[in-house]
């Protein structure tokens, strides 16, 4: 998988000059078209249920219910810009959420140090696995599917099968059970790390080379990129993305079980690759991913308050995959018709 140039599907300022205001519009559809489709969904549902779709109650559920999807698909998103997929996002949290309940009340380590210890066998991970991909030449599917099966074992190893329960700090329940203004403290997390990577990826060089990487490996060489640099520092971003996500279901969850965690992989991997068709189609992006798990997560929790069944998830997950490809397809099309 490799990402493309930016600008490949989006219509630029000299084709959008002299056009028609519908036109325009027209143009602009398939590059917005997941976020005027999650607007329609916010609007459709707030209609048809205006008891409990536009509530407080119901934006507290998504946000305490999606946060944590939110964070696995930025986290799989920094390895997709260098080219790159991380499959430990899914399997990695099953491990994390149980260590950091693990060291506190098996082993005593205070919770501050114990969300450390986490953080940095996180980025440990992420770190191996770049060494995997860039050094061993493992492809990384493969490579990242193995040492993500070897965690979820570990997880078994170490849990016996059993739940891993105790008594928790205040301090650690804090991490996920504050709310700020009214909601979850956890959509701020997401909010402020969002932020922090459209920066880092959209205005430096760090991010220009992660493109620069994943749209041509073999070119950012000859330019004097460092991509084995790059590419393991992407999996150890991701890896301790991916910790600090586990750390919150901890919080969450307040026991450790090994059955929970991998059900968090597939619309993790969705939203980032949603991510790819929308506010830049054809690379994967920030905001893009965001809207991916926003619209994955208005959908379902509309469907669902409509007594929808439990197939009802992974079934809006799967069309609306579907949907977004044909969108980015379009545009693709439309793109390359006017080139002619």
């Amino acid at each position: 998988m490799q990402s493309i140039e930016s600008d490949a599907l989006e219509p630029t300022r000299a084709e959008l000059k002299g056009v028609s205001l519908a036109g325009r519009l027209i143009r602009l559809a398939p590059v917005y078209g997941l976020v005027i489709l999650t607007l329609a969904l916010i609007i459709l549902f707030s209609i048809l249920l205006p008891d409990t779709f536009p509530t407080q109650l119901n934006l507290r559920a998504i946000i305490s219910d999606k946060a944590i999807i939110a964070l696995l698909s930025l986290a799989a998103m920094i390895p997709m810009a260098a080219g790159r997929i991380d499959l430990t996002v899914g399997y990695g949290i099953v491990l994390w959420h149980i260590l950091a309940i693990s060291l506190q009340t098996l082993f005593g380590v205070p919770w501050p140090i114990a969300v450390l210890v986490v953080l940095c066998l996180g980025a440990f991970t992420g770190f191996l696995n770049g060494l995997l991909v860039e050094v061993a030449k493992i492809d990384a599917f493969i490579a990242t599917l193995g040492t993500g099966t070897v965690l979820y074992a570990l997880a078994l190893w170490h849990t016996g099968g059993r739940q891993v329960v105790g008594v928790l700090p205040d301090g650690f329940y804090a991490i996920n059970g504050t709310f700020v203004f009214g909601l979850p403290i956890t959509g701020f997390y997401v909010l402020a790390i969002t932020i922090a990577m459209w920066l880092i990826l959209e205005y430096t060089p760090i991010g220009r080379y992660l493109y620069a990487i994943g749209a041509n490996p073999r070119a950012a060489e000859l330019n004097g990129i460092p991509t084995r640099k790059f590419v393991v520092g992407a999996f150890v971003s991701s890896g301790t993305l991916t910790a600090l996500a586990g750390i919150i279901l901890a919080s969450k969850l307040r026991i450790g079980q090994a059955s929970v965690g991998l059900e968090y992989l597939l619309p993790a991997l969705v939203g980032a690759f949603l991510g790819s068709t929308t506010i830049k189609p054809g690379r994967v992006n920030v905001w893009g991913t965001i809207v991916g798990v926003a619209i994955l997560a208005v959908g379902i929790s509309g469907i669902q308050q409509f007594g929808g069944s439990f197939w009802v998830e992974p079934l809006f997950n799967g069309v609306t995959l579907l949907v977004a490809i044909g969108i980015a397809g379009y545009a693709q099309r439309r793109k390359g018709a006017a080139k002619k």
